[in-house]
């Protein structure tokens, strides 16, 4: 599996019908007056994946794009740093919760991993002078540390346009355990209203 590469067909193959790292905030997505448009939307959408086989194109924009072109200057630019080696590697079953996964943008040693985020210069200062992971990626970090069993997470901020000293920021996130179990518990119900709305069409 590790020699299939992110973002092909074959990569989103592996991703079909199952609920993934990237998209663990649209499980946990609550509004007052009930499920919350993001989750129904994500939810239906595996529904289909798995009914069809056939897995929607993914949405992407301009920082998307400029994501995926300065990943590689990423990975390269952390290793430098902090001498570690990465490992990539194509996508991550979780080892009890069936069709659940994560794809992880590196394995680091034995207990870490990376995640890489390639934002605007503006976005790279708020990260900067926050000094901390930024709380909308700690949802997908807390799933990746769930799915690979390790230990911590290294976010990972690169902005080549900055002076060179502030291209890369790293900071390690560890996940609180009530807070990881948390997140398991409602992928587990996500799962099961997705089997369920499954078999009711089934039956149709």
């Amino acid at each position: 599996m590790n020699n299939i590469i992110q973002g092909t067909d074959e990569w989103k193959q592996l991703r079909a019908g199952k609920v993934t790292a990237s998209r663990i905030a649209d499980v946990m997505a609550t509004i007052k007056s009930g499920e919350s448009a993001a989750r129904k939307n994500y939810r239906t959408q595996l529904i289909c994946e798995r009914l069809t086989g056939k897995v929607e194109d993914t949405f992407t924009n301009s920082h998307m794009e400029r994501g995926t072109a300065l990943e590689p200057f990423a990975r390269d630019a952390y290793e430098l740093q902090t001498g570690s080696i990465v490992d990539q590697v194509a996508f991550v079953d979780h080892p009890t919760v069936v069709m659940s996964g994560a794809s992880p943008d590196g394995l680091v040693g034995n207990n870490g991993l990376i995640e890489i985020k390639c934002p605007t210069p503006a976005n790279h200062v708020e990260y900067l002078l926050g000094k901390e992971p930024p709380s909308k990626y700690k949802p997908q970090m807390t799933w990746q540390i769930a799915c690979t069993q390790r230990e911590w997470v290294d976010f990972v901020s690169y902005c080549p346009e900055m002076p060179e000293h502030l291209q890369l920021f790293v900071v390690r996130f560890v996940p609180d355990p009530e807070y990881l179990a948390n997140v398991t518990q409602e992928v587990i119900k996500f799962l099961a209203e997705v089997d369920a709305t499954i078999a009711e069409l089934m039956k149709l």
